[in-house]
C-alpha cells in the first residue's frame, strides 16, 4: 500500500517545490533563525491569458429570446426511391439535426412514422414571431413553443419554405425579449460566433467557435439557393433552427445542417445566413410561400479539361450546358457553351456562387449578365423568370437503355457509335425536332472513361450541333490523338458537356 502511494507522493513533493519557487519563498536558513511570522495569504497570481472572449454577458442578453420547438409529426408513407440521396450512397452528408430513437429528435410513432420533432427556435419581434427550420416543422399536425421562462404555447405555422429550410411561426403574447438580426454578408472566416440551442434535449446549450467559410454550397439537399455560413461551432441533434450569433448578439444566421458520417458533430457545421432568412420571412408573411427568380441555364463547373477542350483562358466561371425553354435566358439569346463569368457585376468564380445571388430576387427582376463566348466578353441583359416548383433537376447519373434502332455502321476517332433518333425518341426524351443522335456504343477507352455510356444523347460537338449518326462521324473526323474533344451530352433530363481526349492507340479491348 505505502510502496503505490509514492508516485502520488513524489508528484506532491515536486509540486510543492515549483509552488515555491512560483512564490519566492525567503530564504531556509533565514527561516531556522528567525520566530515563524503569522501565516499570511498569497496575492492572487496575475492573468497569464489575456484577450480570450467572454460570452457571458451576450448569453444572458440574447438567452431569453432562444426558444424550444416541439412538433407532432403526422405519420407519412415516403418511398425510398423518391429520396433524393441515401446515407449508405453519401457516407458524408449534409445532415440535419434531428433524427429517431435519441433525446431532442423525433420519437418514432406508429410503425416508425410520425412522432415528435423537438429543435429550436428564437424570437424576432415582440409580438411574438418565431423562426426555426422548415425540417423542424415539416408535416406537423401541432406545433408548441417554450419559452426561457417555461411559458408554453401552441404556435400557428405562417409559412414553410424548403428551398431555404426556413418556417416562420406566430404565438399569441406580447412585449416578448426578441434577437436583432446583424448583417451576415459582412461575415469573414475567422470571426468569433456563437450558437444556442438544444442538443439532444439539453435545454440552452451555448457553444462557441469561428465562422470558417461563407457562401458554402449543398450538392445534396436541393438547396443550391442557400449561400451556406460554415463554421466549426459544436452543433448537434435538437440544435435545429437556434440562431448563430455574432459578438455583439446580433443573429447572423440560422444552424440548419452538420457534415457527417456518423450523425453527429464532426467539426463541420452550416447555418443559413440571416440575410436569405428574412427575405424569406418577408415573403411568408405577405404570401405565405416563397417565390424564387429563375435565370434558366443548367451549369456545370470548368475543369482543366473543359477548359483545354473549350479554349478557355482559365477554370473561373460556371459554364452554361443547357437553357430552359422559355426561361428568361434562353430569350436573351444565352447559349449552351457561354461561361458565366459575371452576375449584375459580382464576379463569378465557381458554379456554387450564382444560385445563391439568382434565387435571392423576384421574378421579373431585370438583370446583367456577363458571358464568355468565342474569347469574347459580353453583357447580356435578362429579365428573371419564376423557379418552377414542380420541375426537378435530375441528376447526371443514369442512362437510360435503348434498342439497337438504326446505328451508324462507320466509326470516328472517338470510338462512339452514333444512333439516329426518330420524332418518337425524341418526344420520349423531350427533345426538338431534329435535336441529338443516342449512343449505341461504345469502342473507344477515352470515351468510356469520361462517362459516356449507351443511351446518352449527344446534342453536339463542342458548339456544333449533331441530329445524325454521319452528323456526328463528321463532327469527330478530324479529332488528333491528344486533342480533347467536347461533347454535349444529354442523360435523362440532365445535360452537361463531357470532355474526351483520345489516345493514339485508344481502342477497346474487352
Amino acid at each position: 500500500m505505502i510502496a503505490s502511494l509514492r508516485p502520488l507522493a513524489a508528484a506532491s513533493l515536486g509540486a510543492a517545490i515549483a509552488t515555491a519557487a512560483a512564490v519566492a519563498w525567503p530564504d531556509a536558513t533565514a527561516q531556522s533563525a528567525a520566530p515563524q511570522p503569522t501565516a499570511v495569504t498569497p496575492p492572487s497570481s496575475p492573468q497569464l491569458v489575456s484577450g480570450l472572449p467572454d460570452f457571458t454577458q451576450l448569453v444572458e442578453r440574447v438567452g431569453p429570446a432562444v426558444v424550444n420547438i416541439e412538433a407532432d409529426v403526422k405519420p407519412r408513407r415516403v418511398a425510398r426511391q423518391q429520396m433524393p440521396y441515401d446515407d449508405e450512397d453519401v457516407p458524408e452528408i449534409f445532415r440535419r439535426f434531428f433524427g429517431p430513437g435519441m433525446p431532442g429528435m423525433p420519437s418514432p410513432g406508429p410503425q416508425g412514422r410520425g412522432g415528435v420533432s423537438m429543435g429550436t427556435g428564437f424570437i424576432i419581434s415582440a409580438d411574438g414571431y418565431v423562426l426555426t427550420n422548415h425540417h423542424v416543422v415539416e408535416g406537423s399536425d401541432d406545433v408548441k413553443v417554450k419559452l426561457s421562462d417555461r411559458r408554453e404555447f401552441s404556435a400557428k405555422v405562417v409559412g414553410s419554405d424548403e428551398k431555404s429550410d426556413v418556417a416562420l411561426l406566430k404565438i399569441g403574447a406580447s412585449s416578448l425579449p426578441f434577437l436583432r438580426t446583424g448583417d451576415s454578408k459582412t461575415l469573414k472566416p475567422g470571426q468569433w460566433v456563437v450558437a444556442i440551442g438544444s442538443p439532444f434535449g439539453l435545454d440552452h446549450s451555448v457553444t462557441a467557435g469561428i465562422v470558417s467559410a461563407v457562401q458554402r454550397s449543398n450538392p445534396y439537399a436541393g438547396q443550391q439557393y442557400v449561400p451556406f455560413i460554415q463554421t466549426d461551432v459544436a452543433i448537434n441533434r435538437g440544435n435545429s433552427g437556434g440562431p448563430l450569433l455574432n459578438t455583439r448578439g446580433e443573429v447572423v444566421g440560422i444552424n440548419s445542417q452538420i457534415f457527417s458520417n456518423s450523425g453527429g458533430y464532426m467539426g463541420v457545421s452550416f447555418a443559413i445566413p440571416i440575410d436569405t432568412a428574412m427575405n424569406a420571412v418577408q415573403q411568408l408573411k405577405t404570401s405565405g410561400k416563397v417565390s424564387y427568380g429563375m435565370l434558366g441555364v443548367n451549369m456545370q463547373e470548368i475543369d482543366s479539361d473543359i477548359a483545354k477542350g473549350m479554349g478557355l483562358p482559365d477554370t473561373r466561371g460556371a459554364l452554361v450546358a443547357g437553357v430552359t425553354p422559355g426561361s428568361g435566358a434562353e430569350k436573351a439569346g444565352i447559349q449552351a457553351g457561354d461561361v458565366i463569368t459575371g452576375f449584375n457585376g459580382q464576379r463569378i468564380e465557381s458554379r456554387e456562387q450564382l444560385p445563391p445571388l439568382v434565387g435571392s430576387l423576384p421574378p421579373g427582376t431585370k438583370v446583367t449578365v456577363t458571358v464568355l463566348r468565342n474569347g469574347a466578353k459580353r453583357d447580356v441583359p435578362v429579365t428573371l423568370s419564376a423557379l418552377d416548383s414542380v420541375a426537378a433537376e435530375s441528376g447526371f447519373e443514369s442512362a437510360p437503355q435503348r434498342s439497337p434502332g438504326s446505328q451508324s455502321q462507320s466509326s470516328n476517332p472517338l470510338g462512339v457509335i452514333g444512333q439516329d433518333l426518330d420524332a418518337d425518341d425524341r418526344r420520349q426524351l423531350g427533345l426538338q425536332p431534329g435535336e441529338g443522335v443516342g449512343i449505341a456504343r461504345i469502342e473507344g477507352l477515352a470515351a468510356r472513361s469520361a462517362g459516356l455510356r449507351p443511351g446518352d444523347v449527344i446534342l453536339a460537338v463542342g458548339r456544333n450541333k449533331v441530329a445524325s449518326a454521319s452528323a456526328l462521324n463528321q463532327q469527330l473526323r478530324d479529332v488528333k490523338p491528344g486533342q480533347t474533344v467536347m461533347l454535349l451530352v444529354r442523360r435523362g433530363q440532365a445535360t452537361q458537356f463531357v470532355a474526351v481526349t483520345p489516345r493514339a492507340d485508344d481502342s477497346d479491348d474487352e
